[in-house]
Order: C-alpha cells, then structure tokens, then sequence
C-alpha cells in the first residue's frame, strides 16, 4: 500500500467524507528537506466532512495530523515530511 492510500484509508475510515482528494505533491520539493527519491514526501488533502464541520480551523487540522500521526512520526523512514490540508 502507497502512503497516499494509507492517508486515503485513514481520513475515510474516522471521517466518512463528502469528497477527499490526497494528492502528492513530492515533485514540486525534489532535492528539498525531507524530500525522498521514490517521493511521497509531501501531500495536499482535500477534504469534505460533516464531522469537521463545526471545528475551528485549528481543531480541524488537528483532528487530521492525530489520525495520521503514525504516518507523520519523523521517527518512521516513511514518514510524511510536509501535509497541506483544505477542509471543504
């Protein structure tokens, strides 16, 4: 499983959204910190959920980086080094 499907799987099981696009960006960060050879470094989410909704934009990207917390432990060879997220 790619990290990209990994994100997928793990906003869609906690959140259910209306609309979730994970899109990675690692080419545009090429020779960059964090930037890794086989890319999925750096990733866009986009994201529509109900359970969101009533957050602050604070609480909102909050919510996101403690389900992919695991994915984001600079302690993981995997780990994802940068995440922008836009909640519908």
């Amino acid at each position: 499983m790619t990290i990209a499907e990994s994100i997928k799987n793990k906003l869609e099981h906690a959140l259910q959204p209306s609309l979730l696009e994970v899109i990675d960006e690692s080419h545009h960060h090429v020779g960059h910190v964090g930037s890794r050879a086989e890319g999925e470094s750096h990733f866009r989410v986009k994201i529509s959920s109900e359970k969101l909704k009533s957050l602050t934009k604070v609480k909102q990207h909050q919510n996101i980086y403690k389900i992919l917390a695991e994915d984001m432990d600079n302690n993981n060879p995997k780990a994802i080094h940068a995440l922008a997220i836009e909640v519908l």
